[in-house]
């Protein structure tokens, strides 16, 4: 695996985290902060080897607000799959890390968005739990987009529900376009993560009645 390139990672000094994975297939560096607001997507500076992924994190990025550094590399001359659910995997676990003890966050966050004639819903619990539901089954979609898998976004998210440990509830509602029914995921999905980290200001406890999360 070759060295992923040098960049500067977002500031990770307030809620903020880096990790790198290395295994023999991917290498995998992902850098983000929760509290980072964007002004232009520039701060989202996405190279995963997987060019419609990159579209595709760059869109939730932007609308969760979040300073994010992804820079991958894997065995896509095989296929895309390993490279995907590893970004996915990294990026759970730097929200993780990022949150922290968790305490005084909304912890519950969910988002409609539309994308044209598709629409998408995102309802996310940062409970402990890990928990996938992936429903879109009113939309029969291509194998493909351009040459990305499109049962690779499935895979994405719940490397990402897994490691983040959270209750992640997905919908496409309805789309007649793949793409556009995707990207309206990811961006619905970035906005009610947004939502469900925010702290309270007015309350430092960790929002649970059993005083932990998970």
């Amino acid at each position: 695996m070759t060295d992923l390139p040098s960049d500067t990672p977002p500031d990770t000094s307030t809620r903020g985290a880096e990790r790198r994975r290395i295994t023999a297939e991917t290498d995998i560096f992902v850098a983000l902060n929760l509290d980072s607001l964007l002004a232009d997507t520039s701060a989202a500076r996405i190279n995963t080897s997987v060019p419609f992924l990159d579209h595709m994190l760059t869109s939730f990025a932007r609308h969760g607000r979040l300073s994010l550094r992804v820079v991958a590399r894997g065995d896509t001359e095989v296929d895309d799959h390993h490279t995907v659910e590893d970004i996915g995997l990294v990026l759970g676990q730097v929200i993780l890390e990022a949150l922290g003890e968790r305490r005084g966050i909304t912890r519950f966050g969910y988002a409609y968005a539309p994308m044209d004639e598709a629409l998408a819903r995102a309802i996310v619990d940062i409970s402990g739990r890990p928990y996938l539901v992936y429903e879109t089954a009113s939309v029969l979609f291509p194998e493909r987009v351009g040459r990305f898998d499109t049962s690779l976004v499935e895979e994405f998210w719940r490397a990402f529900a897994t490691e983040a440990r959270v209750t992640l509830h997905l919908d496409v509602l309805r789309a007649r376009n793949a793409h556009h029914a995707f990207e309206a995921l990811f961006k619905a999905t970035g906005l009610a993560i947004w939502a469900a980290t925010r702290p309270r200001a007015d309350d430092q406890s960790i929002p649970s009645t059993k005083g932990v999360l998970g």
